[in-house]
């Protein structure tokens, strides 16, 4: 599943190569990694506010690492006074909480004059530890790299980091009506990618992207993809002798949802560049087009208002009562993660519109538990679903074109069923165990070249 070098579309592989894939035998790896996420907190429910796919990743990749013995500290910033300083998500992870400004009314958008008390706190707990304490550190999105690369020259360690979003990307597809990412995220990325050892990409394109608009060197890109929870992202499973249509049903009966309807879902945040808006609108053509569906069709959107969608957090249930179709659009806040596996379960089809997606877990997610995805061919979304075996790809935000792939489950209902079994085998391939070697991997290499530096240096 997960490469740790990808071919980039019309470059030589070897230009993004990297280190050549490590035996971990004659090397070290981490035995300790400072993780940071400072805008928002593993510990907080995806789906709402700035948590989301991020949130997912830091902490299964955490997990995973741990069971490898790599222990993982990860600091994020306190969002209420009563939080413990240090709290264990797992054994081998440790997440600690860093008073850095007012605990709530704090934008993401507010963070930049954050940074520096965030940094005190980090260093405050490293000061508490003997040298050599943390290994390596290892920064997700580019206020936490702002930090890391303080951090990392500060312990004479290396650094590691993942975008996971990019401005001039998301500036590039940007939503009708969206705010713009501004200058300053843009120079700080730059900065970033040029003080970081290695950065790690989840697809080929974003390498590339990082290569074509921030001037990554190709060697220090490496190409991961995440994973899936197996575990708790799989088809229900049964009585004995129930097949996948019963295991949907019972997922329909517990959420209270019809039995025979055509159910196509949102989850995720509700934000314009998530677009469900678009969803919406494509269900309205949907109707236009054939009326007798409205007394078949339900559509879920699974998820709270986050960025630019908190300044108008009712807009989708308006935008759904001026399209006429509240009557078959059910809101529903976020969820945990084994309630969100049975809303996938219950689902037709998953549709995730996005104008940018750097890969796209939900969509992963809905295809481990059998659901086919209609997406966006955007960002990591390709990689994500496989056109027309796992789902379908959307060039473009077209309603009407999203209206046409729903039409096809709605013509023909087994067409979940099918493509669905071939979602699950899709997926099956993005365990997060095969994440977390080759992110050590990354890690080992990184060691390695610093080590290397360090010896040419004394000669």
């Amino acid at each position: 599943m997960s490469q740790y070098v990808s071919r980039l579309r019309g470059r030589p592989q070897s230009q993004f190569a990297g280190p050549a894939r490590l035996r971990l035998g004659g090397s070290r790896k981490p035995r300790r990694v400072a993780m940071l996420s400072v805008h928002t907190s593993p510990l907080h429910r995806p789906g709402t506010g700035d948590a989301g796919g991020m949130n997912v990743y830091i902490v299964e990749l955490a997990k995973r690492l741990a069971a490898i013995d790599i222990e993982v500290e990860i600091f994020t910033r306190a969002t209420t006074g009563n939080l413990p300083p240090a709290v264990e998500l797992a054994p081998g992870v440790l997440v600690r909480h860093v008073d850095a400004g007012p605990y709530e009314g704090l934008n993401k958008e507010d963070l930049p004059a954050q940074l520096c008390a965030f940094t005190h706190g980090v260093m405050q707990a490293w000061a508490g530890h003997r040298p050599g304490y943390y290994d390596l550190v290892h920064s997700h999105y580019w206020l936490s790299g702002h930090v890391g690369w303080l951090a990392a020259e500060r312990w004479g360690v290396p650094l590691v980091h993942a975008m996971h979003t990019m401005a001039k990307v998301k500036n590039a597809a940007l939503a009708e009506g969206d705010t713009p990412e501004p200058a300053a995220r843009v120079i700080g990325e730059t900065q970033i990618v040029r003080a970081s050892d290695r950065l790690i990409a989840n697809t080929a394109e974003e390498a590339g992207e990082l290569v074509r608009h921030y001037e990554a060197e190709p060697g220090k890109v490496a190409v991961v993809h995440p994973g899936v929870n197996l575990d708790r992202f799989r088809p229900a499973t049964g009585t004995a002798g129930s097949d996948v249509a019963d295991e949907r049903a019972a997922a329909r009966a517990r959420l209270g949802l019809p039995q025979h309807a055509l159910i196509p879902l949102f989850a995720g945040r509700i934000q314009p560049l998530k677009a469900p808006d678009i969803l919406l609108r494509a269900v309205a053509v949907l109707l236009d087009q054939d009326p007798s569906l409205r007394s078949r069709i339900v559509v879920p959107v699974v998820g709270g208002p986050s960025g630019s969608g908190l300044t108008k957090p009712e807009g989708l249930q308006k935008l759904a009562a001026r399209l006429g179709i509240a009557d078959v659009v059910r809101f529903r806040p976020p969820v945990g993660q084994d309630q969100l596996a049975d809303w996938y379960r219950a689902a037709s089809v998953l549709v995730m519109p996005s104008y940018s997606e750097s890969f796209g877990l939900v969509a992963i997610e809905a295809e481990a538990c059998g659901t086919p995805v209609i997406a966006a061919s955007v960002g990591g979304l390709p990689v994500a679903v496989k056109d027309g075996v796992s789902g379908f790809l959307i060039d473009g935000h077209d309603p009407a074109d999203y209206a046409g792939a729903l039409r096809r489950f709605a013509d023909d209902p087994s067409l979940t069923l099918r493509m669905g079994a071939a979602a699950a085998r899709h997926a099956e391939s993005f365990g997060w165990d095969t994440a977390a070697a080759a992110t050590a991997d990354v890690y080992t290499a990184a060691l390695q070249e610093r080590r290397r530096r360090l010896r040419s240096l004394h000669g």
